[in-house]
């Protein structure tokens, strides 16, 4: 890598976004992890999986400021973090469905306006969101989680075309099937009906997807944007 750069990874504290601060910090850029919870930030630090922390709570346009504020300048931004609150359309609560689309997409895209001033000033930047298979598609019982994925990709086409000719890329991973603390808790047969449907025959692990990211991340990666890249085992194509 020819330049050391800061990158700032949301919901950093397990799964994807922690396994992707490590990679960006062994790819020889400084790492700022970003999350709520403090204890799993620190221990990240600790194990040299990041440089810095700072807590962030993405349904907080208050708690985004004062996270950028102290993390500083940007120059890769990881959009990890995400929330589920499941349930049938029909019965689904306002407040379900706001609660999610506010943290999975307006705060990823507030995440992104704090960046782009620094990023558009020094001609150089990374934006990677982290979407999800069924923000391609679909799947019953999430209507709100599947609304606020497929919007990042759509925001993610958007803003590459914006930011193109400010040297500025903008990618997403859509994630298949990871073994993470979310999909832990699923019972063993929805978990098997679920193989069943993955042509690699298995489930991904975190450093499936931080791999993807630490490409996204790397000057390699200089002519690509407004990419969707898989790393879903085949479950969707």
């Amino acid at each position: 890598m020819s330049q050391k750069r800061t990158a700032l990874v949301t919901g950093a504290s397990r799964g994807i976004g922690r396994a992707a601060a490590k990679a960006l910090t062994e790819a020889g850029h400084r790492v700022v992890a970003a999350a709520r919870d403090e204890e799993k930030l620190k221990s990240l630090v600790d194990e040299g999986g990041a440089a810095a922390w700072v807590k962030l709570d993405l349904a907080s346009a208050e708690s985004i400021k004062a996270a950028f504020a102290e993390a500083g300048a940007v120059d890769i931004l990881v959009n990890n973090a995400g929330i589920t609150k499941d349930g049938l359309a029909m019965r689904m609560k306002r407040e379900d469905w706001e609660t999610v689309l506010a943290t999975n997409l307006t705060g990823a895209f507030l995440c992104i306006q704090e960046v782009l001033r620094g990023m558009m000033k020094q001609q150089w930047g990374r934006i990677i969101n982290i979407a999800s298979v069924v923000g391609e598609s679909g799947n019953p019982g999430q209507a709100n989680y599947v609304a606020s994925k497929a919007g990042l990709i759509g925001l993610t086409k958007t803003l590459a075309q914006e930011l193109g000719s400010r040297n500025i890329t903008v990618n997403a991973v859509t994630p298949g099937f990871i073994e993470t603390d979310m999909t832990a808790v699923l019972k063993d047969e929805i978990k098997q009906k679920m193989l069943a449907g993955i042509p690699l025959g298995r489930f991904g692990k975190p450093e499936d997807v931080a791999a993807a990211v630490r490409y996204l991340a790397s000057e390699e990666a200089g002519y690509v944007t407004g990419c969707v890249l898989r790393v879903n085992g085949g479950m969707y194509m």
